[in-house]
C-alpha cells in the first residue's frame, strides 16, 4: 500500500473518529442534564418602580444571589470583564482552543504551569460544580462547558455566569457584589468599582472586602486597571470629554476600596413579604412604590406611633395611590416589623377590618344616582329600632330632621341606616365588589344595615380603591402594585360623575367634626376631600381622602382588637391622613381653579323646595335650584308642607261640607312625620302644628294610608327566657298625619288607640302574630312580626 494510502486512510478514520466523537459529546450534551445548581432558586428582590432594589431576601441555600439580566449591567463592566478574562467569549464553543495552544506552549518554554486556558463558560462550571484541580477535572469541566455552550446561548451563558461568580463568603453574582460592596446596582460602575469587581472573583477568599484583605484587594484592583487601560478596556468617557489613561488610573488609586459589606436593602419589609407569599414564581418584584413617597410615609407613620403608643394605638397601616394611573405609590404595613410584642410583622394594609363610617360616602352618592335623593334633602335622624339592631350615633345624641349633606358631613350614622334600606343591601355590596372589593363573604343575607355604619370588613388597599372610584368621577380602575402587568380591563363604573362630583362637595365642607384642630392653625393641603371612621367599640380609626392627584388611607387600631378610648378617626387618623396629603401634594396648586366650579354634564339644576329639599308642591313657598342628576331626579313631593283652609275668626280648619258660612282662607302650614313627633315628645319638646278641626269639620290633608315603622319588616323579636314578657314589651309606630288617630289590633284583638305621635307597647308571646292599624278614616297597614325564644 502506497504511502499516500496509508495517509489518506489514516486521515480518514481520525476524520470518522472525530466526527463519531463530536456526536457523542453533541448527543450527551443534550441528553445529560445540565449543572443542578444552574437552576438553583435566586434571591428574591423587590424594587421601588425606578428600579432601585428596595429589599433583598436570602436565596434558600442561604446566599445573596441577585438574578441578573444582561442589560441591567453596565455594559463597560461587561466589555472589561471579556477582555480580561476570555476574550474570545462569542465564538468559542465552551473551549477556546487557540488558549489551550498558546497556554500549553508557554507552559513548556517555562516548565511550569504560568498561563491558564479557562474561558468564562469553564469558569461557570467550576463554580456550578467545583472539583479538584486535576487533569480529570479539565476534561468534565470542558464538557460540561461544550453542554452549556450547546444548551444555552451565549447571553444565557454569560448571564448565568454573571450571577454565580463567586464574591467571597455568601456574596454571588455581580449585582449581589455592587450592592454589597458600594451599595448600589450594577446598571453604572465606576472604573475603579469595575477594577474592584474583578479582582475579587480571582482569589474571593483573599480580597474579601475586610480590613485584613485591605492591602491585597487594593493591589489586585490597581493591578487590574492597569491591565485594563493598557487593553483600552477601562472607560475613560467619551468621546468629546475623553481622559488620558493616567488620569483614570490616578483616579482608581485614590479611589478608596471597600473595607467592609453595605448591609442589602430591607425596606417595606411587609410588602415585600406579602408579594413574595402572593407572587411565589417571581424573583424580581418590581413595584409601582416610589422611593420617596414610601420613605416618606414611613416616616410619618413612625413620628405618628410615638405619641400613639402612649395612648394604647400600637398598629397602624397607611396607603398611597396615584390616582390617575391608579399605582400604588407607598404602602405601609405597621408601625414596626420587629415589633413581635404587637404583631408587628402583620401587613396591615391586607387585613380586612371594621371601616366604621369610611363608606358613608359611597351610599350618599348611590341614592344621588338612584334619584332617592339629592344632598339638601330633610332626612330623619332619630332613633329607629331595626329588630335587636337600634343604630346610635357617635355622640349617642339624634338631631330630629337634618340635610343628608349635613348628615354626611357629621357623620350622623341613622340617616345611612335608612338610606341602606331604600338602596338595598345587595346592591351596595355590588358596588363595594365592583370598586375591587374582594374581603367581603359572599353568602347572600349575611350582611345587614350596619353595613352602612361599619358592620362589615375591608382591607385598607380596598378602601383605597374605593376613595380612588370617588375622586375619578365614579370610574374604579383595579390598583397596579406591580409594574408590567397587564391591565385588568376597563375600569368598573360604580358612580356617575354626578353622583360622584356631589359627594366629593360634601366631603370638602370644613366646619365638621372630624376637621382636625391642628389644621385650623396650620391651613389644609390643596382641594382635599375626606372622610373619617371609627367602629364600634372604638377597635379602628380610619381616615380616606383624595388631594387634586393622590388618594390616601390611614389605619390605625391594634391587631389583637384591644379596644381604645383614642381609636377616634378625626383625633387620631385625620391628622395623619392630611400629613400624608400635604407631603405628597403637588405645590403650587392652591390658586388654581376649584373643580367644584364646574359640574359634570349629567348634573342639572332642579327647583326644589327651599326647606325641604323635596320636588315643591303648590304649598311651598319658598324655594331654589339644586343640582341632580339629569336622568335620575328624585320625583317625590315635599312631604311637609301643606295647604289648610281655616275660618278666620277662629282659626280652625274646616273642610268642604263645613264651609257654608264661614270666612275661610287658606294658609300654608308645616307638618313634621310621626317619627319626629314622636322623638320630640320623647325628649319633653314639642313642634308647632297646623291647627285642629273646628266643630263638626273633618281633617283636611291628603288621604294617605299610615305606614307602620315599628316592628320593622322582617324583623323577629327575641324574648330572654327568665325575663317575664311584660319587661320585653314590644314598640308600635306608625307614620300618619299629626291630627290621625291611631287605633292598633294584633292578631284581631284591639290594643288601643293612641295619636299618631305616639308609640303603643305590646307585651308578646312566643309564635308568628300579625298587626294591623288603622286610621279614624278607615285606612290601614299591616306588618307580620315573629317572637321566638332566645335558644
Amino acid at each position: 500500500m502506497s504511502r499516500a494510502r496509508r495517509i489518506k486512510r489514516t486521515l480518514s478514520r481520525v476524520i470518522l473518529a472525530g466526527a463519531v466523537l463530536l456526536a457523542a459529546v453533541w448527543v450527551a450534551a443534550w441528553r445529560l442534564p445540565l449543572p443542578e445548581r444552574l437552576s438553583a432558586p435566586a434571591s428574591v428582590v423587590m424594587e421601588y418602580r425606578d428600579g432601585t432594589p428596595a429589599h433583598v431576601f436570602l436565596a434558600p441555600d442561604e446566599r445573596w444571589r441577585i438574578p441578573t439580566r444582561l442589560e441591567r449591567v453596565d455594559p463597560d463592566y461587561i466589555q472589561a470583564l471579556l477582555a480580561l478574562e476570555d476574550k474570545r467569549f462569542f465564538h468559542h464553543p465552551g473551549v477556546d482552543p487557540v488558549a489551550v495552544l498558546r497556554a500549553a506552549a508557554r507552559n513548556a518554554v517555562t516548565g511550569r504551569r504560568t498561563s491558564g486556558a479557562s474561558t468564562l463558560t469553564m469558569q461557570l462550571v467550576r463554580v456550578l460544580e467545583p472539583r479538584p484541580r486535576t487533569f480529570t477535572s479539565k476534561v468534565i469541566e470542558s464538557f460540561r462547558a461544550v453542554q452549556l455552550e450547546v444548551r444555552l446561548t451565549k447571553r444565557e451563558v454569560l448571564a448565568a455566569y454573571l450571577q454565580f461568580v463567586p464574591y467571597g463568603r455568601n456574596v454571588e453574582g455581580v449585582e449581589a457584589a455592587a450592592l454589597a460592596y458600594f451599595g448600589h446596582t450594577a446598571a453604572h460602575l465606576s472604573p475603579a468599582e469595575i477594577a474592584t469587581l474583578l479582582a475579587v472573583p480571582q482569589n474571593p477568599n483573599r480580597r474579601f472586602p475586610t480590613a485584613q484583605n485591605l492591602a491585597r484587594l487594593k493591589a489586585a484592583r490597581d493591578g487590574v486597571a492597569r491591565r485594563l487601560l493598557d487593553a483600552e478596556a477601562l472607560p475613560r468617557g467619551t468621546d468629546d470629554a475623553r481622559v488620558s489613561p493616567e488620569t483614570v488610573l490616578r483616579e482608581v488609586h485614590a479611589t478608596p476600596v471597600p473595607q467592609d459589606l453595605t448591609p442589602f436593602p430591607r425596606e417595606a419589609p411587609h410588602v415585600a413579604v406579602w408579594l413574595r407569599a402572593q407572587r411565589p414564581e417571581q424573583t424580581r418584584l418590581h413595584t409601582t412604590l416610589d422611593v420617596g413617597t414610601q420613605r416618606m410615609v414611613e416616616r410619618l407613620m413612625r413620628d405618628a406611633a410615638v405619641g400613639l403608643a402612649q395612648r394604647g394605638i400600637h398598629n397602624g397601616t397607611a396607603v398611597v395611590v396615584d390616582r390617575q394611573q391608579a399605582e400604588v405609590l407607598a404602602l405601609v404595613g405597621n408601625f414596626d416589623f420587629f415589633d413581635t410584642k404587637h404583631g408587628g410583622q402583620i401587613a396591615g394594609f391586607a387585613t380586612p377590618r371594621s371601616p366604621g363610617s369610611a363608606l358613608k360616602p359611597l351610599l350618599y352618592a348611590m341614592g344621588i344616582d338612584l334619584g332617592m335623593v339629592v344632598p339638601e334633602q330633610l332626612v330623619a335622624d332619630v332613633p329607629t329600632a331595626y329588630g335587636g339592631y337600634a343604630p346610635r350615633n357617635f355622640d349617642g345624641r339624634f338631631q330630629g330632621l337634618v340635610r343628608l349633606e349635613y348628615a354626611l358631613s357629621q357623620s350622623l350614622n341613622m340617616p345611612f341606616v335608612r338610606l341602606l334600606e331604600r338602596v338595598g343591601v345587595e346592591r351596595f355590596l355590588g358596588a363595594l365588589r365592583a370598586a375591587g372589593v374582594t374581603s367581603l363573604v359572599q353568602a347572600p343575607g349575611y350582611y345587614g344595615l350596619s353595613a352602612a355604619v361599619g358592620g362589615i370588613e375591608m382591607t385598607p388597599l380596598e378602601l383605597a380603591g374605593v376613595y380612588v372610584a370617588l375622586a375619578g368621577d365614579g370610574h374604579a380602575p383595579a390598583l397596579r402594585l406591580l409594574m408590567g402587568e397587564p391591565p385588568a380591563g376597563a375600569p368598573a363604573e360604580v358612580l356617575s360623575p354626578g353622583a360622584a362630583w356631589l359627594t366629593r362637595r360634601a366631603l370638602a365642607l370644613r366646619d365638621r367634626p372630624d376637621f382636625p384642630e391642628r389644621r385650623r392653625l396650620t391651613g389644609m393641603p390643596a382641594r382635599v376631600h375626606w372622610k373619617t371612621g371609627t367602629s364600634f367599640g372604638h377597635r379602628d380609626a380610619w381616615a380616606a381622602g383624595s388631594g387634586p392627584r393622590h388618594t390616601a388611607v390611614v389605619w390605625l387600631g391594634n391587631f389583637d382588637h384591644t379596644p381604645s378610648v383614642h381609636l377616634v378617626g378625626a383625633d387620631a387618623a385625620g391628622p395623619v391622613l392630611f400629613d400624608i396629603l400635604e407631603g405628597v401634594g403637588p405645590r403650587g396648586l392652591a390658586q388654581q381653579e376649584d373643580e367644584r366650579l364646574h359640574p359634570p354634564e349629567d348634573l342639572a339644576h332642579v327647583e326644589v323646595c327651599a326647606y325641604s329639599g323635596h320636588l315643591p308642591t303648590d304649598a311651598c313657598v319658598q324655594r331654589k335650584h339644586v343640582y341632580a342628576r339629569r336622568s335620575a331626579v328624585p320625583t317625590a313631593r315635599c312631604p311637609y308642607h301643606q295647604h289648610v283652609e281655616v275660618e278666620v275668626a277662629s282659626g280652625l280648619s274646616v273642610g268642604p261640607m263645613c264651609r257654608e258660612g264661614r270666612k275661610t282662607e287658606t294658609r300654608v302650614y308645616v307638618s313634621w312625620p310621626a317619627t319626629i313627633r314622636r322623638w320630640l315628645e320623647d325628649q319633653h319638646r314639642r313642634l308647632p302644628e297646623p291647627p285642629a278641626a273646628a266643630p263638626g269639620c273633618e281633617p283636611g290633608g291628603a288621604r294617605a294610608a299610615p305606614s307602620i315603622v315599628s316592628p320593622a319588616p322582617g324583623q323577629v323579636a327575641i324574648l330572654i327566657p327568665g325575663v317575664p314578657a311584660s319587661q320585653q314589651e314590644v314598640p308600635l309606630e306608625a307614620e300618619a298625619s299629626h291630627e290621625r288617630a291611631l287605633t292598633w289590633f294584633v292578631d284581631g284583638a284591639l290594643l288601643g288607640t293612641a295619636r299618631a305621635d305616639e308609640r303603643m307597647w305590646w307585651t308578646p308571646s312566643v309564635g308568628t302574630h300579625e298587626i294591623l292599624v288603622t286610621d279614624d278614616r278607615g285606612l290601614t297597614a299591616k306588618r307580620t312580626l315573629v317572637v321566638r325564644v332566645r335558644q
